[in-house]
C-alpha cells in the first residue's frame, strides 16, 4: 500500500501549509494528531494555523486575484482540466488517504469519494466553457464577475468531495481561494494541494491553511479582505461563521445540517423502496448531511417495512475499512462515535422500538470507532432521534395514516436539505415533492446528478453548490446601462 502519510512526509508536505505557490512552515507551533478511526492509533501530526498564517494566505490570494480574475474562461478551463486529470491519475492515493483518515471503506472511497470529487472539477470546467458572463438586456449589459477572495471551510465526512465542490466553481468563476480543511481529515487536502501545484495553477490562486474553526475559521470569516466565505459543516458552525463575517458584510454561503425525510407513499413497492432507503441512510456510515434518516411509511405496512429494514442491515458488513468485503467502516472520529452512542441511548430512553443494532460496538470489536447499524421503529416526530441530526448509522421509521400527515411529518424539522419520495403514481410523487420544504428532492432513488443545485431551506443553510448555480455563488452581478454592441 502506498501510504499517503509516507508520501507526504517524504515530500516535506506534512508539516507545511501551501501559500502563494510554496510549501511553507506555519508561524505557530500548535499541532493536532490525525487518528486512525479503525485502530485509534495516531497516524501523524499536522500543524494548526493561526491568524498570522491566515494573513499570509489572504494577502497571497488578494495579490493573485488581480491577474487570475482577468484570465479568459478558456485559460481557466485548461487548468481545471489538468486538475481533473491529476485527481483521476492519483485516485488510489486519494482513496487510501480517505480510508486512513476518516474510515471510508476502500471500495467506497474508490467507487464514490474520489470519482465524484473529480466530477465536481469536470462539471466546473464544462460549465465554464459555455457560460455567458455577459448578457444583453435591451440597452443594458448584465455582467457576472468573480466576487474576489473566497475562504472555503470544508468538513471531515466527505473531505476531498467537499473540497472540489467549492474549489472547482470558485476557480472557474475567476476567484482566488484560501482553503481550511478539517484538521481531523487533512491528508486528502494536502494531496489536493499537490495536484493544484502540479497542474500549474498560478501562485496565490489556491492557498491552504489547516487549523481549527475557532482559530483559522474565525480569522478567515472576519478578515476584511476576504470577500466571501463558503462553509460546509454543522448548523452551529455555520452560525458562528456568519456572526464573524457580519461586521464586514461579506457573502456567506452555508451548507449545514439535515434531517432528511424519505416518504414511502401507499402505492409503493416496498421491496424496491425499503432496502435502498436503508442503504441511502447508512451510506458513508450515515455521515452525510443529506442522508434520509427518517423513513416515513404507511402505518398499515409498518410490520412489513420493519422486516425489510432489519434484513437490509443484516446484509451490511461492518469491519476493517481496508478489507474488500467491508461495506461500512468505523465512524470518522471519537467525538462522532460518542455522539452516535448518546443518540441511540436517547432513542431507547424515549420509548422508540429498537429493531436492529443498538448501543456499543459490533461483536468482535474492542477498539476503533465502530458502531452498529441501528434502526428504530414506531418513532414519533417529537422524539429526539426524529428531530436532531445524528450523523451516524441510525434510522428512524415513522408511521403515518394519511399522505397529508406524511407531508406534515416530513416538514416537521428545523432542517430542509434533502428529501426522498417513493411511489408509482408519478403525479402524486411530484405533487408531494412540491410540498416538501427542502433544497433537493429525490424521486424513486435517481442517479446522482452533479449538475443538480444542492443546498438547504431553513437551518440547513443558504446558497447553492453544484452545477451552474454553484458557480454563480462565487460571482457578483453588475449592470452596465447604455451598453450598445
Amino acid at each position: 500500500m502506498n501510504s499517503p502519510v509516507c508520501h507526504l512526509m517524504q515530500a516535506g508536505r506534512l508539516d507545511r501549509f501551501f501559500i502563494d505557490g510554496e510549501w511553507i512552515a506555519p508561524v505557530g507551533t500548535a499541532r493536532a494528531a490525525v487518528v486512525s478511526p479503525s485502530t485509534e492509533d495516531t497516524l501523524c501530526e499536522v500543524p494548526l494555523g493561526d491568524a498570522l498564517d491566515v494573513e499570509r494566505a489572504v494577502q497571497a490570494a488578494r495579490k493573485a486575484f488581480v491577474r487570475w480574475s482577468a484570465t479568459s474562461p478558456q485559460e481557466r478551463a485548461v487548468l481545471l482540466d489538468r486538475v481533473h486529470a491529476l485527481i483521476l491519475e492519483r485516485a488510489e492515493l486519494f482513496a487510501t488517504a480517505l480510508t486512513m483518515e476518516m474510515g471510508a471503506p476502500i471500495s467506497y472511497a474508490r467507487a464514490a469519494h474520489v470519482p465524484l470529487a473529480a466530477e465536481h472539477i469536470r462539471v466546473a470546467r464544462d460549465n465554464l466553457a459555455n457560460y455567458p458572463f455577459r448578457v444583453q438586456r435591451g440597452t443594458t449589459a448584465v455582467v457576472r464577475e468573480p466576487i474576489g477572495v473566497c475562504a472555503l471551510i470544508t468538513p471531515w465526512n466527505w473531505p476531498i468531495y467537499q473540497i472540489t465542490a467549492k474549489v472547482g466553481p470558485a476557480l472557474a468563476a475567476g476567484c482566488t481561494v484560501v482553503l481550511k480543511p478539517s484538521e481531523l481529515s487533512p491528508l486528502s487536502a494536502l494531496l489536493f494541494a499537490e495536484v493544484i501545484a502540479d497542474a500549474g495553477v498560478p501562485a496565490g490562486v489556491f492557498n491552504l491553511v489547516s487549523g481549527t474553526g475557532a482559530e483559522v475559521g474565525t480569522s478567515l470569516a472576519s478578515h476584511p479582505e476576504v470577500d466571501m466565505v463558503s462553509i460546509t459543516g454543522s448548523t452551529r458552525a455555520g452560525v458562528l461563521v456568519a456572526q464573524a463575517a457580519a461586521p464586514s458584510v461579506k457573502r456567506v454561503a452555508q451548507e449545514l445540517g439535515g434531517k432528511s425525510p424519505n416518504i414511502v407513499l401507499p402505492d409503493t413497492d416496498l421491496q424496491r423502496a425499503v432496502s435502498p432507503g436503508v442503504a441511502a441512510a447508512f451510506r458513508n456510515m450515515g455521515q452525510s448531511c443529506s442522508a434520509p434518516t427518517r423513513l416515513i411509511v404507511p402505518r398499515s405496512v409498518l410490520d412489513a417495512v420493519n422486516e425489510l429494514a432489519v434484513a437490509a442491515t443484516e446484509q451490511m458488513i461492518v469491519g476493517d475499512p481496508f478489507a474488500e468485503a467491508t461495506t461500512h467502516g468505523p465512524l470518522a472520529n471519537r467525538m462522532q462515535f460518542g455522539r452516535v452512542q448518546q443518540m441511540i441511548e436517547a432513542g431507547i430512553g424515549e420509548g422508540a422500538k429498537l429493531i436492529a443494532g443498538g448501543p456499543g460496538r459490533p461483536a468482535g470489536f474492542s477498539k476503533g470507532f465502530y458502531a452498529r447499524p441501528t434502526v428504530f421503529s414506531d418513532v414519533r416526530t417529537d422524539m429526539t432521534i426524529a428531530q436532531q441530526e445524528i450523523f451516524g448509522p441510525v434510522l428512524a421509521i415513522l408511521p403515518y395514516d394519511t399522505v397529508e400527515e406524511a407531508i406534515t411529518i416530513a416538514n416537521d424539522t428545523v432542517y430542509g436539505l434533502g428529501a426522498h419520495v417513493q411511489g408509482t403514481d408519478k403525479a402524486l410523487v411530484r405533487a408531494v415533492a412540491a410540498r416538501v420544504r427542502s433544497g433537493q428532492v429525490h424521486l424513486n432513488y435517481p442517479a446522482w446528478d452533479p449538475q443538480a443545485p444542492f443546498g438547504g431551506y431553513k437551518q440547513s443553510g443558504n446558497g447553492r453548490e453544484y452545477g451552474i448555480e454553484g458557480m454563480e455563488e462565487y460571482m457578483e452581478v453588475k449592470s452596465i446601462l447604455g451598453y450598445y454592441d
